[in-house]
């Protein structure tokens, strides 16, 4: 059984009494050391042990942090042998993921409370854990070239990505529905509120509804989740409160949000966002349930269109709609994971005048360059959720 550490104390009483013996190691009846650290802790603590090895073969258990302990097995622990320099080296490494305002194997995906702290408690607190990690972003540069912060950030991204295959794993693949659109829609015009019951009535017939997790579109999405099993006068009293705060940029946008999940509290109804730090200034919905917030942006992207197997509604956007229309034609084009998703273009007049994206993809699938595209234009929320459960009732 390994030898469980739960202090710093305990790791350093451990190598007192099983390290420091140097006539014990010169005898050779130390061989291999069996340590399962039981928090981090226990695990800087472990670099006290390291400063005393001779030739001892050390093997971490560790069910608290399987990444921590992979991490140190495959800097440190592969060698018997270790200079000093190699150890300051190491240490530093593990010290700065360590003080990074983000835990870089966060055990969950995050949530509204989680990123938003204090200023859930406190609507007029400017700090918060999301807006911290933000700022170290922007410090350490969107792009940055400090190899250890670098690895900080894949780190961080590779556990959420886990935890995001983990929740997923959850619902039939079908039942993940996207929604794509702009950022700057307003909380107080028409689409944002049809985007609202579209999302609603999707998910109390079992969608989960997902969305990049930010403003304008994504939030309404999120609310119409948020909102599930409720009436439409209550729906229509959310969105008089969020209406004091119309645009993501206006005073209150955050704390509104927050009067109306207090106001209207659940626990029964989910939805996924997955926004990037890299759009830090758009904050996260607070009505998404669960949050896959990443640090990599192109990862970000791909995941939300290669999770939605059932079906994306493209809503009116700009370049980054545009961006995703074609990506996900892209996939369905090639049956990239084994079928076609419904690709649903809500706004006729501006899919076909304003940016005249549908009539273009009919024309590619007439001439045969796209094929096996599901392609389906309408005014109606109702009618989306009609095709969308049709397509998720159809056999294989």
């Amino acid at each position: 059984m390994p030898c469980t550490l739960t202090t710093r104390i305990d790791a350093r009483t451990f190598a007192k009494q099983h390290l420091l013996d140097e006539q014990c190691q010169r005898n050779g009846r130390i061989k291999h050391l069996y340590i399962k650290p039981a928090n981090k802790f226990a695990f800087s603590a472990l670099f006290d042990i390291f400063l005393t090895l001779k030739k001892v073969n050390i093997f971490v258990f560790s069910s608290l942090n399987r990444n921590f302990a992979l991490i140190l097995q495959h800097v440190i622990i592969t060698t018997t042998m270790i200079t000093s320099t190699e150890f300051f080296e190491k240490k530093n490494l593990v010290d700065y993921l360590r003080k990074v305002p983000f835990n870089v194997t966060p055990c969950s995906l995050y949530s509204a409370p989680a990123l938003y702290d204090e200023m859930m408690k406190d609507y007029h607190c400017k700090c918060c854990y999301d807006i911290d990690v933000y700022r170290h972003f922007l410090d350490k540069g969107k792009h940055t070239e400090d190899e250890m912060e670098m690895l900080a950030r894949a780190l961080h991204d590779f556990a959420i990505g886990k935890w995001l295959d983990d929740f997923l794993d959850q619902y039939d693949p079908k039942q993940v529905v996207g929604v794509m659109g702009g950022h700057s829609m307003l909380r107080n015009t028409p689409t944002y509120r049809s985007i609202v019951l579209l999302s609603k009535e999707l998910t109390e017939k079992g969608s989960l509804m997902v969305t990049g997790g930010g403003p304008g579109v994504m939030e309404a999405t999120h609310l119409g989740a948020w909102m599930a099993g409720r009436t439409i006068e209550e729906v229509d009293e959310a969105l008089s409160i969020l209406a004091k705060a119309p645009g993501f940029k206006d005073e209150g946008w955050l704390q509104t949000a927050f009067e109306v999940i207090k106001r209207f509290p659940q626990e029964k109804y989910h939805s996924l966002g997955i926004p990037t730090w890299l759009y830090g200034h758009e904050p996260s919905a607070a009505f998404a349930t669960d949050i896959a917030k990443y640090f990599d942006n192109s990862i970000r992207e791909d995941t939300i269109l290669t999770v939605a197997f059932g079906g994306i509604v493209f809503t009116p956007g700009s370049a980054g709609t545009m961006q995703e229309v074609f990506q996900e034609a892209v996939q369905n084009h090639y049956l990239s994971f084994g079928y076609a998703s419904p690709m649903v273009f809500l706004g006729r007049k501006f899919w076909t005048e304003e940016i005249p994206v549908y009539p273009f993809l009919e024309k590619m699938m007439e001439e045969g360059k796209y094929k096996n595209l599901r392609l389906f234009l309408t005014d109606s929320e109702h009618e989306v959720v009609e095709e969308l459960l049709k397509f998720r009732n159809e056999e294989a």
